[in-house]
């Protein structure tokens, strides 16, 4: 047929072998692979000597990895969409000459790529771009190019022919990136799938996705504010719930060395209902900034709304205020907020936040320098944190004066830092603290 039906262009049809099964005429198949030469190895004959990393040049991104790309991971990243995750792999594979990737994009055209690839900036001298959705031809230019990092674009748009469903459903998303890990663990090259995700805010796809890969990062942030926080779920090679965090640009993502500093308010002037929490994300101390705003309710219906911290959590502590603090909160709305457009999930936020709240209960500013690190039981007690001491050293390094801290953080070893420490046990000692 030299003219096609739809187009009506002459010459424009080429053929393709259509794979009915998972099986290849020389018995291999295009998923799975033939048959394996690998065989059973002792425990004790296998060579520890340390695997080399690839280091991706940006101190944040390494940082999240567990020190680097690990050759034959498969990491996956998650994010709502334009929050920058296109973006991320493609000025890692733009700015690290030092290695060959090969990013495969189902999503965009070449001349797509290249218009962002501009705005980000970068010769791109060692980045080939491969458009295509068919899973067959993904792996078979993977075979020939031979590149030392593959990176996919996204997940959800490629799809096998031995599968009737349509791309990303879940047999296709499971198939293609159990082939992807076949060939990443086969040649010792490490591939980085990017995810879509539902409007729960999860992985978009089979759960049983997130625990074929090695890695699992979710991209986050808050479309109102420019800093975006990459967060580790799952790592197999480094600490879990580690976080880097970046600011979107004009010319790409900028990462953020020292984020205790832009999270904190640079205002001198001290205003009541703001309280600085000490908490940990994976390995990193890290101090936010905790807004409270307690007024009156106007209306039959109490507002208790809670932005970047666990609504179910500030509930609880309310309660505990009111039951075990004495704080009349029952005729109040209270908002809570934290700065920057972030999520934190440290049990230690909880002294902050009860901190603030009662700050802006009786409009009365917290002693300037002070921050907290506690965990408040239902009981009203303190409970210990852990990394206290990692928590001491950071706050006298950004210049605060005092931190709270529970009296059972005693135990821990004596800190040189010249930070002040309060230790309370329950949270009536912490009022008569701040109010007296």
């Amino acid at each position: 047929m030299g003219k096609c039906f739809s187009c009506n262009e002459w010459n424009t049809f080429i053929e393709e072998v259509k794979i009915t099964g998972k099986k290849t005429s020389d018995g291999k198949s295009w998923l799975y692979g033939g048959k394996s030469d690998t065989k059973p190895v002792l425990l004790s004959e296998i060579e520890s000597d340390s695997v080399s990393r690839i280091d991706t040049k940006s101190e944040e991104f390494n940082r999240v990895l567990g020190g680097g790309i690990v050759p034959g991971s498969v990491v996956l990243i998650g994010g709502e969409p334009g929050i920058g995750k296109s973006t991320l792999m493609l000025q890692f594979a733009l700015r690290v000459s030092s290695i060959k990737t090969l990013y495969i994009s189902g999503e965009e055209s070449e001349e797509q790529i290249k218009l962002r690839s501009l705005r980000i900036g970068g010769k791109g001298i060692s980045c080939l771009i491969y458009c295509e959705t068919r899973i067959e031809n993904i792996i078979e230019q993977c075979h020939s190019v031979n590149p030392d990092l593959v990176v996919i674009d996204s997940v959800q748009t490629v799809y096998s022919d031995s599968f009737e469903s349509a791309p990303g459903s879940v047999t296709q998303v499971r198939e293609c990136t159990t082939a992807l890990l076949r060939y990443a663990k086969e040649n010792n090259k490490p591939v980085f799938l990017i995810g879509h995700i539902n409007k729960e805010g999860h992985l978009a796809g089979p759960k049983v996705l997130e625990h074929i890969v090695d890695t699992v990062l979710h991209f986050e942030g808050d479309g109102h504010h420019s800093y975006r926080m990459l967060r580790a779920l799952k790592n197999r090679f480094g600490p879990g719930n580690e976080i880097a965090l970046f600011d979107m640009q004009n010319n790409g993502l900028r990462e953020i060395t020292n984020p205790s500093e832009i999270l904190l308010s640079q205002s001198e002037v001290p205003y009541s209902g703001t309280a600085v929490g000490a908490t940990i994300e994976g390995l990193r101390p890290l101090f936010v900034e905790v807004q409270s705003l307690v007024s009156p309710a106007s209306y039959g219906m109490l507002q208790r709304v809670s932005n970047g911290y666990d609504a179910k959590r500030l509930n609880m502590l309310i309660a505990v205020l009111e039951k075990r603090g004495g704080q009349k909160l029952a005729g109040k709305d209270i908002f809570v907020n934290i700065a920057g457009g972030i999520k934190v999930n440290d049990p230690a936020m909880d002294l902050s936040v009860a901190a603030s709240i009662v700050s802006s209960l009786y409009d009365r500013a917290l002693p300037p320098k002070t921050c907290f690190a506690g965990e408040v039981s239902l009981t009203g007690e303190i409970r210990a944190v852990q990394k206290a001491d990692q928590r001491i050293n950071e706050s006298e390094k950004l210049g605060f004066t005092r931190i709270y801290l529970s009296k059972y953080n005693k135990l821990t070893k004596k800190s040189q830092a010249k930070t002040e420490l309060v230790f309370v046990s329950t949270i009536e000692e912490l009022l008569k603290s701040l109010l007296h």
